[in-house]
Parts: C-alpha cells; sequence; structure tokens
C-alpha cells in the first residue's frame, strides 16, 4: 500500500469471521506509513480466518485473512499457533473478543480439531513449564518490556491472551509491569512506554540512510523579503484563494528547478537522474510524524493553483486520506519551520532527491539600504546538498536565482 511500508496496523475490521464477502468488499482498513487506506477483497466466499486482531501491526506478506468456500479446511496454510486463534463459524465469541461489532481472532475460541480436549495446566509464576501465550500477546509484552511469567492468563489452560496485557495497562491486571507508568510523588522517576508507529518507524529508517549514506553539505543564504510581503497582501485581496509564504517559496523554485538540472536530480546509486520534469515534495508535519506529498509539474502552475493544491493536499494529510499517487515521485523537497518561528535549520535529503531546502521565518530587522537604517523582512534559505550529485557552486547557482525571484516576485507572474 506504500513504496515504504515494511508493516501496517489493523485499524478497523468491517467484516467478521463467517462473513460471506465479495470481490471489491472493503475488509479492513489499514495504517500505513502515511495514510489509513481501505484494504479491498478481490475473491467471492466466506471470510474463514483473521488472523491480526484489531489495533495491531503486522509485517508485509504476513497473512491477516483467509477467504475460501465455507466449512473448508485452512489447518495446512496456518501454525499452530495461529490455527488456536482462529474463531470457530459455529461457536460464539466471547464478549471479550469483539471489538466494534467486529469478531477477532483471540486464543478463547478454539476451531474443532485442534488439541485442547485436555486443559493444559497454567504456567509462568502460576505453574511449571513453557509460557503459554498467544503471538500477539507475545509481542505487546516484548513492546512494553513485560515479563510473560508474571501474568495469570485468561485464556484456556492459563494461556495469555491479548486482554490480559492491556488489562496491566489500565491498571487492573495481576501483575505490574516495569515498564508501566505508576503514580508518583516529588523526587520520583517515572515515564510511559509508547509502541513505534509505522510512519515514526518509516521516517527513522529512510532518514538515517540519507543521513548516514548521503554526503551531505548546506549552503545558506538569506532572501530580502521585502517585496514578497507586499505582493502577497495584494494579491490576496484579489485572488479567490488564500495565498501564503510557503505557496510564493514553492512557486519560485519551481521556476528555478528546470534551469539546474543537477538540483532536480534523482540518486540511483548506478546512475544519476537528471529530471525535466518538477514534482516537489512538500514536507508536512502531521499527528504521527512528518508526510511529503507532491505538487506534480509545479513549474507548469500558477501561483494560484498551487496554492490550492498544497491547501488540498495539507487537508488530506491530516486526515490520512493521502494515496500512493499523492506522495511518490518527488524530484525535489522544501520543509518550512517559518511558520513555527524557526529563524534556520537544515534538513535531512529526502531520497532519492539531491536536494532539500529548509525555509526559516520571516523577521522584521533593521537593515542597511543605500547608506540609511531601515526596516526590513528577512528570510533565511538553508539547501542541504548531496555531495555525489551536486558541487557547492551548482548549488550556490541554484539559490542565486531563488533569491532572485523571491526579491522580485512579478517575475513569478510572467
Amino acid at each position: 500500500m506504500s513504496d515504504t511500508m515494511t508493516e501496517g496496523v489493523i485499524a478497523v475490521w468491517h467484516k467478521k469471521v463467517g462473513d460471506t464477502v465479495r470481490s471489491g468488499d472493503i475488509l479492513a482498513d489499514v495504517e500505513t506509513d502515511k495514510a489509513t487506506m481501505e484494504l479491498e477483497n478481490f475473491v467471492n466466499g466466506v471470510l474463514l480466518h483473521v488472523g491480526v486482531p484489531q489495533g495491531s501491526s503486522v509485517p508485509v506478506d504476513a497473512i491477516i485473512a483467509i477467504v475460501g468456500k465455507e466449512g473448508e479446511d485452512i489447518s495446512g496454510l496456518l501454525s499452530s499457533d495461529q490455527i488456536t486463534e482462529t474463531v470457530d463459524k459455529n461457536k460464539q465469541p466471547e464478549p471479550s473478543s469483539m471489538v466494534d461489532g467486529a469478531s477477532l481472532a483471540t486464543a478463547n475460541a478454539p476451531i474443532s480439531g485442534t488439541d485442547n480436549a485436555t486443559p493444559a495446566q497454567p504456567t509462568g509464576s502460576h505453574g511449571i513449564g513453557r509460557t503459554k501465550a498467544s503471538p500477539l500477546a507475545r509481542k505487546m509484552a516484548e513492546e512494553r518490556g513485560i515479563d510473560l511469567k508474571s501474568i495469570q492468563g485468561s485464556g484456556d489452560g492459563g494461556r495469555i491472551v491479548r486482554r490480559d496485557l492491556e488489562s496491566l495497562t489500565h491498571g487492573s491486571g495481576a501483575a505490574t509491569s516495569a515498564a508501566t507508568p505508576t503514580p508518583t510523588t516529588e523526587g520520583q522517576e517515572s515515564f510511559e512506554l509508547v509502541s513505534i508507529s509505522p510512519m515514526r518507524k518509516t521516517i527513522a529508517r529512510r532518514l538515517a540512510e540519507s543521513k548516514f549514506t548521503a554526503p551531505h553539505f548546506y549552503l545558506n543564504m538569506e532572501v530580502d523579503m521585502g517585496r514578497a510581503v507586499d505582493s502577497r497582501a495584494r494579491l490576496n485581496e484579489v485572488s479567490g484563494t488564500k495565498i501564503s509564504f510557503n505557496d510564493l517559496v514553492v512557486k519560485a523554485v519551481a521556476m528555478a528547478l528546470p534551469h539546474h538540472p543537477a538540483v532536480n536530480a534523482s540518486w540511483l546509486g548506478d546512475s544519476i537522474r537528471y529530471n525535466k520534469h518538477v514534482h516537489l515534495g512538500v514536507a508536512m508535519a502531521v499527528e504521527d510524524g512528518l508526510l511529503v506529498p507532491v505538487v506534480r509539474f509545479a513549474n507548469q502552475k500558477s501561483l494560484s493553483q498551487i496554492a490550492q493544491e498544497t491547501a488540498s493536499l495539507a487537508e488530506r494529510a491530516r486526515q490520512k486520506k493521502l494515496q500512493p499517487s499523492d506522495w511518490e515521485g518527488n524530484t525535489f523537497t522544501i520543509s518550512n519551520l517559518g511558520m513555527f518561528g524557526i529563524e534556520s535549520f537544515t534538513a535531512i535529503i529526502n531520497p532519492p532527491d539531491a536536494c532539500i531546502l529548509a525555509v526559516g521565518a520571516i523577521r522584521q530587522e533593521a537593515v542597511v539600504r543605500d547608506g540609511v537604517i531601515a526596516v526590513g523582512h528577512r528570510m533565511k534559505l538553508t539547501l542541504s546538498c548531496d555531495h555525489r550529485v551536486v558541487d557547492g557552486a551548482t548549488g550556490a547557482a541554484f539559490l542565486q536565482r531563488l533569491k532572485n525571484l523571491l526579491e522580485e516576485p512579478l517575475r513569478m507572474l510572467l
């Protein structure tokens, strides 16, 4: 569901075991590293197995569900642990396995044919032998630093299941995890352990790869934004779409890039791709991290078109409604923290781009014009460059052209 996806989270199941499903039905909503997307069913049949409970993460290529003929034997497709978590279509699931009306796979409803005739003895601190726990419970315990031996399982034969781990989080479990925050008084340490989201994992992986493999260097330039401030005010008096300073930067970058192909390039390992089109990635902060939707063919669009498109992309990013076509194919990236009051910063290159532009806040400060001190509007730009593709003089020439466009914004209307 994403070019960078390695795992997903089942946000909502729309179908439950035993339901008849048809091609085109939506089985579930899946949170990828960038958006929440619908998982479509492609065959007619019956939902025989749900292998990933709602709210849980699962790696790409793992079995999350099985659709087949009613009554079909699926035991050959699953491991023994997965079989014991398949809901029997003839057995009513316990209330604890119901979330938002979706029947989830739990250890409390084993299917016929599995070895459950003799209940196993409770294990851990309450018995002997190997601790019995569902795969999901083991994953949750590992993520939260919980010792399974300290927990009394509530599943069949003392098996530890998801709800046993969740009860610890809510303070109602029999055992207390060292990783679970407890009320503290003055002078006591406390913390909260939060699982890493798919988006944050992808950000960490991609940017670490970029920072430690691409030889970054940085070029700084200050821009006089006085005329841009005046021009934006006049444009917004007549424009049907509100134009931001970020829109002005996007437009200026889009116009400058075709003149500097090395800056609008991509490092591909054994070759360099010099892009003749301009697809601008615009970094946007969302609740879980950072998304970079793309304004395609930005150099062919007017200022008002860019403003409309970036506003639409930002809204869909916040609602997690972006699709792969919205974030793929960038040739250059812009990251703007000026609205947060950040004067300047250095950004990590968004691979496979060769450069990323960091944009700071517009500040009022004293400047000297023709020997006279006056109030000016200044903005700092920092260009991060991959030295495998871009040399210092090349990056400097691009920044100089960008500076000229921003300081004379009427050029962008020609």
